[in-house]
């Protein structure tokens, strides 16, 4: 799988795909990460990306002609049907598992990180075709969401991990994962549940399926409560 990321700050992709199970997926040859400079396609002496937003307000919106520029250089034109164009932006639909399991039967993707006050929302009409978000709040940029995109998908890369790997963890089967415990047996008093240390396969099995549906929902009735209450109704004189 491919990835191609479009953005105004490139080497914050260096880092955290220089580690752990991505870099071995990278030199083994199952995942690739290329990153494109958006204002190296500016056309401008000064290599401008930004500007003031017309209709006024505080801060710069990223102009559409970069990033235009770049992502039809890099994909074709016309853009290839198959390939996902992903705007990084607070506004988009929320990330999930099942997003992610659904990216991870492309065989290429592009993102592009938002910046500053967002992105010309001619660029969301009419070159991506999906927006999505990580959560409801806000960062400095869409790079940190893009790592995350990349890093939730290619791990379901086939070879990446074990197919095992992927089965029972958190949101994989709509369940929360059940709690996991290693060596040793007893730690400080606090002792590991006896049924795992029983062998009763059949009965470490049901112990398991109680306590992911127990944490999913105790997940549920959190999320209930945290809920903001809905708006109130305005009367229509």
């Amino acid at each position: 799988m491919r990835f191609d990321v479009f953005t105004l700050f490139p080497r914050m992709f260096d880092s955290p795909f220089a580690e752990s199970i991505i870099h071995r997926a990278i030199k083994a040859g199952l995942i690739e990460i290329h990153t494109h400079d958006i204002r190296a396609y500016a056309t401008d002496k000064h290599r401008t990306t930004d500007d003031y937003p017309f209709g006024g307000g505080t801060g710069m919106v990223m102009k559409p002609e970069p990033i235009f520029a770049a992502v039809e250089s890099v994909l074709g034109v016309p853009l290839p049907p198959d390939v996902p164009i992903i705007l990084m932006t607070p506004s988009g639909r929320t990330f999930n598992h099942a997003l992610a399991q659904a990216l991870a039967q492309h065989q290429r993707i592009a993102l592009i990180c938002g910046h500053y006050e967002g992105v010309d929302e001619r660029v969301r009409e009419h070159l991506c075709t999906d927006a999505i978000s990580i959560g409801d709040y806000v960062l400095t940029g869409g790079e940190l969401a893009a790592m995350v995109v990349i890093d939730a998908v290619a791990r379901l890369v086939p070879g990446v991990l074990p197919p095992e790997a992927t089965q029972d963890e958190s949101h994989a089967s709509g369940l929360l994962e059940y709690p996991q415990y290693t060596r040793p047996a007893e730690f400080r008093g606090w002792r590991v549940p006896e049924v795992l240390l029983s062998g009763n396969h059949a009965a470490i099995a049901r112990w398991r399926r109680e306590q992911a549906e127990a944490r999913t929902r105790a997940r549920q009735a959190q999320l209930q409560h945290t809920a903001p209450a809905p708006a109130a109704q305005l009367k229509v004189e």
